[in-house]
């Protein structure tokens, strides 16, 4: 099955928090990578596509949750 690629938006004041997390993890055959903009980032997570949903679905949710 080929990779898909979600992403989620995170707020300038969580971006940081959120690539020190990212860089401390194993995440396995999941890859990220950000794109900053003005307000925030955009993580893109790509590999399988449940693992790529499940990261997507969990960083928003951790989002909302700060």
């Amino acid at each position: 099955m080929p990779d898909a690629t979600y992403v989620a938006f995170v707020p300038t004041k969580h971006r940081d928090e959120l690539r020190r997390i990212l860089q401390t993890e194993d995440t396995g055959p999941l890859a990220w990578r950000e794109r900053r903009s003005l307000f925030g980032s955009e993580f893109y997570f790509s590999g399988p596509p449940t693992l790529a949903r499940k990261a997507q679905a969990y960083v928003s949710e951790w989002v909302l949750a700060h």
